[in-house]
């Protein structure tokens, strides 16, 4: 194990792996680290995203099952090992005023209580690095705030042997990311891409929402590190699209042609959190000071 260089990535749900350093997690596990993906919940709430499923009666009968073997079809395309904490998916509340999160879900458990599992994972995995959202969750989906919560916890606590005492060992991750996949630097660039080669563009609704009285007022998150991927950005789509039930195939995730993307936006982009090591900003490299 010590002479693997390993990597933790945290999500909320079953597809959040595919759509958020995807194609960073394919480029170490070629390179030889160990990728292990946590996933919270098992997504059971979501709906199905895909019109060629949607209203299939098994499908949302089953949804459960079905987004575990999705996930099985992504960790294979990726390379990657996958373990799930056991949570119940909270949902997306929707209305005015918000209703009120489900009983029992991920979103309402203690952050010590949901955290626990996460420090026994990190305890045995032993992670270098470890991935997960910012304390805006990415989007301000409430499993994604939690995940964020339990993350931080759990950074925090797996090298404190009075923390924790029955989860195992202490392990102390020397670095902690969150991912920054829909940076406004990218989107803008990709955009103006688009609109110079073909005339239009799948990111019109974005730069609406950039420049409204929100947008505007939204302060731009620091980018500390791009990864080089875009060898990897095939696996990465093949892994988001293995999980059909909530991706539509024919929507605008796919529509820059991937000349474009690997042009444009050759990274994936992510924002350092936590460092126990000497590093250099901007870096290039997730294992920047840990290799």
């Amino acid at each position: 194990m010590e002479d693997k260089l390993r990597l933790m990535a945290v999500h909320a749900h079953p597809d959040d792996e595919s759509s958020k350093g995807a194609a960073t997690m394919a480029r170490y596990v070629a390179e030889g680290a160990e990728v292990l993906v946590v996933t919270c919940t098992g997504g059971e709430r979501g709906d199905v995203l895909n019109p060629r499923l949607k209203g299939d009666a098994e499908i949302e009968r089953n949804i459960h099952e079905v987004r575990r073997a999705e996930m099985d079809r992504a960790r294979e395309i990726l390379g990657v090992a996958q373990a799930w904490l056991g949570f119940v998916d909270s949902g997306l509340p929707e209305g005015d005023p918000l209703p009120p999160l489900p009983e029992g879900c991920f979103a309402l458990e203690k952050v010590e209580t949901a955290a626990e599992p996460l420090v026994k994972l990190m305890r045995e995995f032993r992670p270098h690095v470890v991935t997960t959202y910012d304390e805006n969750g990415g989007y301000p989906h409430p499993d994604h705030i939690q995940c964020h919560r339990i993350s931080v916890e759990a950074f925090d606590a797996a090298g404190d042997p009075d923390r924790y005492p029955e989860a195992g060992a202490p392990w102390q991750p020397l670095k902690l990311y969150y991912n920054q996949t829909f940076t406004k630097g990218r989107i803008l660039a990709l955009h103006a891409a688009m609109l110079e080669r073909t005339g239009a563009s799948p990111y019109e609704g974005w730069i609406q929402r950039f420049n409204s009285e929100d947008g505007q007022q939204r302060p731009e998150r620091e980018i500390t590190t791009h990864v080089p991927c875009g060898e990897y950005f095939e696996l990465r789509d093949q892994a988001l699209l293995a999980h059909a039930t909530q991706v539509d195939p024919d929507g605008p995730w796919f529509s820059v042609p991937m000349e474009i993307q690997r042009e444009v936006w050759p990274t994936e982009d992510f924002e350092l959190a936590r460092s126990l090591v000497d590093t250099t900003i901007p870096e290039d490299d997730l294992f920047a000071g840990v290799r």
